[in-house]
């Protein structure tokens, strides 16, 4: 079995699907992230979730937080956190670049979600974005229900 045909069998992306509905995107762009061997293999298996996390900035770094990675079921030498802190692998252009957008608009970084590159290396997308207010969450809510009604009535014909 080639490598390919092995990344294939595994979990493709784990989406934030929160994210979409409680915030405006803005941006989006494409980091690395830094994770031990076993962090990778339970993401391989599925066993992640970006449900409550966020991305942060400090001392020049941008720090993944609240990522959900279930510890390794066969993992047996080291012991490692669910929720750490995990850094993101960006360029400083890149990282000073966001910095300045998110002070200046009070914007937030949040991943929308994780995945395995052509070359199997994960990645998360983030985006820069702007937290919806409850109308606007509505106004979502109704215009994606009037959606399926559409889809439903051209089902019909």
């Amino acid at each position: 079995m080639s490598k390919k045909q092995h990344i294939q069998q595994y979990v493709q992306a784990i989406q934030n699907k929160k994210a979409r509905f409680e915030f405006e995107i803005l941006d989006t762009l494409v980091a690395g992230i830094q994770l031990f061997g076993s962090e990778v293999k339970s993401v391989r298996l599925g066993h992640a979730s970006l449900g409550d996390s966020f991305a942060i900035i400090h001392h020049n770094e941008v720090w993944l937080e609240n990522m959900q990675i279930t510890p390794y079921e066969l993992n047996r030498m080291e012991i490692i956190e669910a929720k750490r802190s995990r850094k993101l692998l960006l360029h400083k252009k890149e990282i000073q670049k966001i910095q300045t957008k998110i002070n200046e608009k009070g914007l937030t970084l949040v991943p929308l979600k994780a995945f395995f590159n052509s070359k199997g290396l994960l990645k998360i997308e983030l985006a820069i974005a702007k937290g919806k207010k409850l109308y606007d969450k509505r106004e979502t809510i109704r215009k994606r229900d009037n959606q399926r009604q559409m889809e439903q009535i051209k089902k019909q014909y």
